[in-house]
């Protein structure tokens, strides 16, 4: 069972800002929880524009990566680009060597294998692209930690300039760049912490057009700029609003090839929010990395045809169902071997579970899926030949690299932060950190922290409930990362009909309150979620739910997403 945390609001300060900012008390309520109290910040907030984006200047080491690129368009050097393999980092490659080219740049892109290379800068690839005459390397979304490929970058005359948005290493500070780019590196005070990988590179190039005289096109990349941003699971609040917004507002205008050939393949040709951009777009273009296809990416939103671009996403789309298949096998495998080694609730407060080959391009998405499904911290791992690479998704309330810190000499590497985490263990050493893992978390986990927290944005009566529910909301799109979709409780609901299974693990249920009105309610994978719950004709119930306007045969009706219920007695 969740436990359901409910917001609860003063009444005359809502009525007051819904007076003040011209809203429903409803927005108004939702507004002052997520800290837009004042009809002054609430305006801003509900209309997020163009003039909410920073000045570039502001960034630490601009100034130096700009002028170092302005010396290299002078003197015709040929730039490399090197992105990471994400969404994040490859739409982030995409933007800054489009801008290069329109500036008259030679460029190259080197997106690293996830599997031959892994995550950041290596030397090997730098060997290669000076050999190739590279004088110029800019980094996207990565080389904030890549200390010594950067001295020997260095000491071979290949200048490299790193933006990024990652933690630098206190200890040591910033890597021996030309120029770094960072938002979140020490002596920076960039007023907005929170920019993604592909929003540094966008403040690189929104400087560097100006410069060349035109920064009239800088908003065109704002719509790649928001699928990076959406994909990185970035806080929408602040500039990354603006730039979300603005960029989900011209994406149906888009003329590049590939956006309109991913859109088309991804079915959202109608309409697009940062619903669409998180789980249809984006996970096709995350599949790309995980299979070991990242420089299909790039080559999608270069493609010079919508022939060549509709190929390339439809392979783009064939791996992702891939992806998806290989996800469902490994964590019901992960799931399987977590209850053969005994784990279970009473048992454990992290679970850890390690097989043979598991695909190392999905165990993060399998390890977020456990958490999800057991309420505790989880750390997948793949063996291959006696080393397992490892990757850990938290809760809310444990910190997961102080976990990881605490069994720090099991491991060959580890990294990362307090809800997701990376490491490489040899094989021999798993089932000390399973011990030793657990016995920190028993100290540092109450049996609430393991039991799932749902947050409720207000109970709301029934009679509310609507379509014009759903137009109002939409006031506070786009939502995401700090800004969720709300949530809220409804009391005194009765189930109407036996619940309808669709593919045997979802459930339609049918419901009415106490005036007879109808509602139509979906719980995606109900079948699981509802064990224990008796869900009968006539039950009353409480149900928590996020309203969504669902679209069938060019028909618009209300539908309740159900995020839990409460049965109460007749």
């Amino acid at each position: 069972m969740k436990r359901w945390t409910i917001q609860k609001h003063n009444h005359e300060q809502v009525k007051a800002l819904a007076a003040a900012a011209g809203v429903s008390p409803i927005i108004a309520a939702l507004l002052i929880s997520r800290g837009y109290e004042t009809a002054e910040k609430a305006r801003e907030f509900l209309n997020p524009s163009y003039d909410h984006i920073h000045e570039p200047y502001l960034l630490k080491g601009m100034r130096e990566a700009v002028a170092r690129i302005l010396e290299a368009l002078e003197n015709n050097e040929k730039i490399l680009i090197w992105g990471d393999y994400d969404v994040d980092g490859t739409t982030g490659t995409v933007v800054l060597r489009k801008a290069l080219e329109i500036l008259g740049a030679e460029t190259g892109f080197h997106v690293p294998n996830r599997f031959t290379e892994g995550y950041g800068v290596n030397i090997p690839a730098l060997e290669a692209a000076k050999e190739r005459g590279y004088t110029l390397v800019i980094t996207v979304d990565c080389g904030i930690r890549s200390f010594e490929p950067l001295e020997w970058a260095r000491a071979n005359g290949l200048d490299v300039i790193v933006t990024d948005h990652h933690l630098s290493d206190e200890a040591r500070g910033n890597p021996p760049a030309v120029a770094v780019v960072n938002p979140n590196q020490t002596g920076c005070e960039y007023p907005d912490k929170n920019l993604a990988g592909v929003g540094v590179a966008f403040k690189l190039i929104h400087a560097l057009l100006r410069e060349k005289g035109k920064e009239n096109l800088v908003r065109g990349f704002l719509k790649i700029v928001a699928i990076g941003t959406i994909a990185d699971i970035m806080s929408l609040t602040g500039e990354n609003r603006a730039i979300v917004a603005i960029g989900l507002r011209d994406l149906q205008k888009a003329h590049n090839y590939g956006l309109k050939a991913l859109m088309e393949v991804a079915d959202c040709r109608s309409e697009m929010t940062s619903y669409h951009i998180g789980f249809r777009i984006a996970p096709r273009i995350n599949a790309a990395g995980r299979m070991d296809l990242a420089r299909q990416v790039v080559e999608l939103f270069e493609a010079s045809s919508f022939e060549k671009a509709r190929e390339i996403a439809e392979e783009l789309d064939n791996r992702n169902r891939e992806r998806q298949k290989v996800q469902r096998e490994i964590t019901e495998l992960a799931l399987a071997e977590y209850v053969e080694n005994g784990g279970s609730a009473n048992s454990s407060s992290v679970a850890v579970v390690a097989g043979e080959n598991w695909h190392r391009g999905v165990i993060g998405l399998a390890a977020s899926k456990i958490t999800e499904k057991l309420g505790r911290p989880s750390i997948v791992i793949s063996l291959e030949n006696g080393v397992g690479h490892g990757s850990a998704r938290s809760i809310g309330n444990y910190h997961l690299l102080n976990g990881l810190e605490a069994c720090g000499d099991l491991m060959e590497q580890f990294g990362g932060h307090a809800a997701a985490a990376g490491m490489k263990i040899k094989a021999e050493n798993i089932e000390l950190l399973r011990q030793k893992l657990n016995e920190h978390a028993l100290i540092n986990l109450t049996a609430d922290d393991l039991t799932p927290e749902l947050k409720i944005d207000a109970v709301v009566s029934s009679s509310t409930l609507g379509l014009a529910l759903i137009e109002d909301l939409k006031k506070l799109e786009p939502f995401g990362r700090g800004n969720p979709k709300p949530t809220f409780v409804t009391k005194d609901l009765i189930i109407a009909d036996e619940p309808f299974v669709m593919k045997e693990k979802h459930l339609k249920l049918k419901l009415k309150d106490a005036s007879g009105k109808f509602f139509e309610a979906v719980w995606w994978d109900g079948v699981e979620k509802s064990k224990g719950q008796t869900l009968k004709p006539k039950s009353r119930i409480e149900l928590a739910y996020t309203p969504e306007a669902n679209v069938w045969n060019g028909n618009t009706r209300l539908q309740l997403v159900v995020e839990d219920l409460k049965t109460n007695p007749s």
